[in-house]
């Protein structure tokens, strides 16, 4: 069955675990869907691990609509959210609105996230009310990396930890179904899930959330530029890759790829005809 905003609250509501993992590309979405996880992030991620860049900044509206798009076609039944970039939706209500709009039609996002808690309260009303689902994102916000000078856990301090309360009622009462937690105390989160009626997927946030979240060449092993603290490996994919790339130049240089069982044949008459 399809997961929808439906599936997120009864889960709540339940005390069942929400799962989600990135995904930017048909093939690996349908994977995803495959086993049976319930929500696919299409994340800005994508700048870092798909596109080579050193952070999340640079990624366009057109970069999410592509990639978008390409999980959409592979996914069932794992809700499909997509990622609002970095100046999608700061500059402007209406801005947020028309671009979330385009992830949806152009994307086929079954919901948007967007970053920020208060200061995009306005954004994330606006957007529900023209009928599009939004998951909220609050603690370390990879669009702000440059305000927070550098990846830092945040919410450490008793101010920053009331502001992050804070930031998780103000996506609430907005009308965001869920909200991404990042980076802060294990703590921290368990008490913003035990204070919002709408689900918390965590990630370097602790176990108590109601959901986790990873992006999967992290997981996988397959990305090496830089490991967060909170990841764990699941399978060490990338080795394996690796290992089958260098066993496939190997054989074509030894001449032993393509051996006769992956080579098509021809009536022995037509040949020779040709000589």
């Amino acid at each position: 069955m399809k997961n929808t905003v439906l599936t997120f609250k009864k889960a709540k509501e339940e005390g069942t675990k929400i799962t989600m993992l990135t995904c930017y590309d048909y093939s690996t979405a349908k994977l995803i869907d495959e086993a049976g996880i319930n929500s696919i992030l299409v994340g800005d991620s994508l700048g870092n691990v798909m596109l080579g860049y050193e952070d999340t900044v640079s990624v366009t509206m057109e970069d999410m609509i592509h990639h978008g798009a390409a999980v959409a076609r592979g996914a069932k039944n794992a809700m499909v959210v997509i990622d609002m970039p970095f100046m999608s939706y700061q500059t402007s209500v209406y801005d947020a609105v028309v671009n979330a709009g385009r992830l949806m039609k152009e994307g086929r996002a079954n919901a948007v996230k967007l970053e920020g808690g208060v200061d995009v309260a306005p954004q994330i009303k606006a957007i529900v009310a023209a009928g599009i689902p939004v998951v909220a994102h609050i603690g370390l916000t990879p669009q702000s990396i440059n305000a927070f000078g550098g990846h830092r856990v945040q919410g450490k301090t008793e101010a920053a930890a009331k502001k992050l309360l804070e930031d998780a009622k103000a996506v609430e009462e907005a009308g965001a179904f869920c909200v991404v937690i990042e980076g802060v105390p294990a703590a921290l989160a368990k008490i913003v899930t035990e204070r919002v009626s709408i689900p918390t997927i965590g990630i370097g946030a602790g176990p108590d959330c109601d959901g986790q979240v990873l992006v999967y060449q992290d997981m996988l092993g397959m990305y090496s530029d830089f490991t967060p603290k909170f990841v764990k490996k699941f399978a060490n994919t990338g080795e394996v890759m690796k290992a089958a790339f260098a066993q496939y130049a190997k054989e074509v240089n030894e001449g032993t790829f393509p051996s006769a069982e992956h080579c098509y044949t021809i009536d022995n008459d037509v040949i020779e005809k040709l000589y």
